[in-house]
């Protein structure tokens, strides 16, 4: 199954967050803010682990915030083995 477009920047960002440990503050689409570290995700739901772990549906998050800065490297978003430009394929 190909994959979808979405996935292709979502998932290495959320990779980020998971494999570095980077805290981060989800807001869902109801207003609540959820805070903790990403332990796992699927193409459906997003594991945050703080004082307990809880399952977020996608569907429900609004917006990710980590609490520092993250480049996502060019080749993870891409598939590509080149460099990046400097302004692209990072945030």
């Amino acid at each position: 199954m190909p994959q979808q477009r979405g996935a292709a920047l979502q998932d290495p960002f959320l990779n980020i967050l998971r494999k570095e440990k980077i805290p981060v503050s989800i807001y869902l689409i109801n207003g609540i803010k959820l805070q903790g570290q990403i332990e796992s995700f699927d193409s459906f739901v997003v594991l945050l682990r703080n004082s307990i772990s809880q399952m977020i549906y996608k569907h429900a998050i609004s917006t990710i915030v980590p609490t520092k800065a993250v480049r996502i490297p060019y080749d993870a978003v891409t598939g590509a083995t080149q460099q990046s430009p400097d302004n692209v394929g990072n945030l």
